[in-house]
């Protein structure tokens, strides 16, 4: 049997992620005893062991490493499937609603950039119609595979494009942004070694797909809660130069002279075949 239904790979994710039937059950909102007998059918089924049971739980077979990697994989696209047939639907009919596109965007960076692209798209014949969806550090890649977005912009070496065809928009450099009042705020540049190591001041912390790492900094959520730490002195961040947009009277940017350059891209799934998509892309490489 090589067909998998989405039911009983949703069970075996949330199995393979918590590690734990009990949870894994509490999570999917199921009894436990129905869903240990899904997985048991599930691996008769394939003919493999997906995992390895015993009293302080469960663990991962090389299969079942494999069907979780692969199994979220396919969630995602089913998803994406749905929230782009609704989307696509939602333009059918004479007179309806225009074609409507979501853009993923990370917070405060290429401010610019954006404005232009935006202007320049919405003065086009046919233009569709664009919701800007702000993200967090290093979402806009799971945005795009979920059908949450339709197109993102993404940046190097922050965001990886694999799985993704994209267009190079621009290229620029990075800064420190500080207290105004700082010592170091009167520097001509930096390194990353100094930002790094700031006394009393640590670098504020993103979360990257639902975890913080590790450090003395402050959890950061969003943009406006990372500009009112920083002007009140409790913590810095690096941003590429175009985040110069958004700063306060009360920061300060100042130039990294050994961090690798950030390279703004427009990335879109690989697969995708929309005309209005195509439009947007044409006109962000004429920008």
């Amino acid at each position: 049997m090589d067909t998998l239904e989405t039911r009983e790979l949703r069970y075996f994710v949330a199995v393979a992620e918590e590690l734990h039937f009990g949870r894994a059950a509490e999570r999917l909102g199921m009894a436990q005893p129905p869903l240990s007998r899904a997985v048991q059918q599930l691996e008769r089924r394939l003919g493999v062991s997906l995992l390895q049971r015993n009293r302080r739980g469960v663990a991962l077979t090389n299969a079942g490493q494999m069907l979780l990697d692969e199994g979220r994989a396919a969630l995602d696209a089913v998803a994406a499937a749905a929230r782009r047939t609704r989307r696509a639907g939602g333009a059918d009919g004479s007179g309806g609603p225009r074609d409507r596109l979501v853009l993923a965007v990370k917070a405060g960076a290429s401010h610019e950039l954006l404005h232009k692209l935006l202007d320049a798209y919405a003065a086009e014949p046919d233009a569709a119609e664009i919701e800007v969806l702000p993200s967090g550090t290093c979402e806009q890649g799971e945005m795009l595979r979920d059908g949450r977005a339709d197109v993102a912009l993404m940046h190097t070496p922050f965001n990886t494009l694999a799985g993704f065809d994209s267009e190079e928009l621009m290229t620029e450099g990075q800064i420190a942004i500080l207290p105004a009042g700082h010592p170091f705020a009167a520097r001509k540049s930096l390194s990353l070694a100094e930002v790094g190591d700031i006394p009393g001041l640590p670098l504020a912390r993103w979360s990257r797909n639902g975890t913080f790492p590790p450090g003395p900094g402050p959890e950061i959520q969003d943009q406006t809660q990372l500009a009112q730490l920083i002007a009140l002195g409790r913590t810095a961040a690096v941003f590429p130069e175009s985040a110069r947009a958004w700063l306060w009277a009360e920061h300060a940017a100042v130039p990294l002279d050994d961090a690798p350059p950030v390279v703004t891209h427009i990335a879109w799934p690989a697969h995708s075949r929309s005309r209005a998509l195509a439009g947007l892309i044409h006109t962000a490489t004429r920008l």
